[in-house]
C-alpha cells in the first residue's frame, strides 16, 4: 500500500534549498538587528551540530565533546584577533588548524572505544576543556573570558564589519562555503565506508578496513570544523568565555542532532535552529519566560515519540491518498 506522504524526490529538495537560500539571503532585509544577530547565533550553532552529525550520524559515534574544539577554536580566534591580525579568514583557518591536532591527540583514545563508552570519554575530554578554560588564566582570562575583540574583516583590504547585517552576510558566506564542502565529503568512498562503520563495523574490519584510523581521521574533520564554529561564534559575540566550552553547548548539539534526524545535514541544521529557537526565543515569552531548558525537555520528549526519525524524517503530502495493492 503507498503512503499519500511519499519521502519529497530530488527535485522537492532542490526547490526547498533554493528557498531556503532566498530566504536566508533576503533575512538582513526583512528583520531586525536582535533578529539578524539571533540567526547569526543559529548559523554558527548549526555547523557546530553538523560537526556531531560527521561523527554521530555518519559514523555512529553519539559525542558530548565538540563543545571542547568548539570553546578551542572560540579562544584560538579571540587570541589571534586581540594579539596578531581581525581578519576573519586568518582566524578561521588559525582555529580549525590548532583544533584538528587537538582533536587527534584527544580523540586517538577516545575512538578506540564505542557506546556509551566513547560518549563518557567525549564528556570527559569537554570538561577537561572547560576546566582548561576556568583556570588557565594567562590565556584565557579565567571566569572573565576574553573581551574588547575587534570587529571582524572578512579579507584582507576589506573594511571592518561593524553592522549587524554585514557580520550575517559574513558567517553566511562561510556556513555555505563548508556546507558545500562536508555535502561533498558525504558523497565519496570514504563516507561510504564511515557508514559500513556505523551499520556493521565488525563487517568492515573482517574486509580489510582500517576502521580505528577512519574514525579518527573523521573525529579530527570534525574537530576542525567545530573550531570553525567557534572562531565565527567570536565574530559574531566579540567575546568567548569558559562557558563556551561547557557542558551545555555540547549537550545543545547533541540534541539538535537527534532532534533534526541523525544521518541527514539538513536535518542537523533544522535541529539547531529549533533548538536555539526554542531555548532563546520561545523561552522567554510569556508564562513560560526562563524556562527554556524545560522547553528542551519537552521538545525533546514530544520529538522522541512522534518524530523516530526527527525533522529528516518529515514527509512532504503531495496530493490526495490514493490506495494500491502490491
Amino acid at each position: 500500500m503507498s503512503s499519500a506522504y511519499p519521502a519529497a524526490g530530488p527535485a522537492a529538495r532542490r526547490l526547498s534549498a533554493a528557498a531556503a537560500l532566498a530566504g536566508l539571503a533576503m533575512a538582513p532585509f526583512l528583520l531586525g538587528s536582535y533578529a539578524i544577530a539571533t540567526l547569526s547565533r543559529i548559523l554558527v550553532f548549526a555547523l557546530l551540530a553538523l560537526s556531531v552529525h560527521l561523527l554521530t550520524g555518519l559514523t555512529g559515534l553519539p559525542t558530548l565533546g565538540q563543545s571542547a574544539y568548539f570553546g578551542v577554536g572560540a579562544y584560538t580566534a579571540a587570541i589571534v584577533a586581540t594579539r596578531l591580525t581581525d581578519i576573519g579568514i586568518v582566524q578561521l583557518l588559525i582555529a580549525a588548524g590548532v583544533c584538528a591536532p587537538v582533536a587527534a591527540a584527544t580523540g586517538w583514545l577516545a575512538v578506540r572505544a564505542r557506546g556509551v563508552v566513547f560518549l563518557m570519554l567525549t564528556l570527559a575530554i569537554g570538561e577537561i576543556a572547560y576546566s582548561a578554560a576556568v583556570n588557565w588564566q594567562p590565556v584565557t582570562n579565567g571566569s572573565d573570558g576574553i573581551s574588547g575583540i575587534p570587529p571582524v574583516v572578512p579579507l584582507p583590504g576589506m573594511p571592518a564589519l561593524e553592522l549587524d547585517g554585514l557580520v550575517y552576510f559574513y558567517v553566511l558566506a562561510v556556513f555555505l562555503a563548508l556546507l558545500v564542502v562536508i555535502a561533498c565529503l558525504s558523497r565519496t568512498p570514504f563516507a561510504l565506508a564511515l557508514r559500513g562503520i556505523r551499520d556493521n563495523e565488525p563487517r568492515m574490519r573482517a574486509i580489510g578496513y582500517p576502521t580505528r584510523s577512519y574514525a579518527l581521521t573523521v573525529y579530527c574533520g570534525a574537530g576542525a570544523l567545530a573550531g570553525a564554529a567557534g572562531a565565527l561564534w567570536v565574530s559574531v559575540q566579540r567575546f568567548v568565555s569558559p562557558g563556551d566550552a561547557g557542558f551545555e553547548i555540547a549537550a545543545l548539539a547533541l540534541l539538535a542532532v537527534v532532534i533534526g534526524g541523525s544521518g541527514s545535514m539538513w536535518g542537523a541544521c533544522a535541529g539547531a535552529a529549533l533548538v536555539w529557537l526554542t531555548r532563546d526565543w520561545l523561552g522567554n515569552l510569556g508564562f513560560v519566560a526562563g524556562h527554556g531548558s524545560l522547553l528542551l525537555g519537552v521538545l525533546f520528549v514530544v520529538a522522541v515519540y512522534t518524530l523516530p526519525r526527527g525533522l529528516a524524517g518529515l514527509r512532504i503530502p503531495r496530493g490526495p491518498s490514493r490506495r494500491r495493492t502490491a
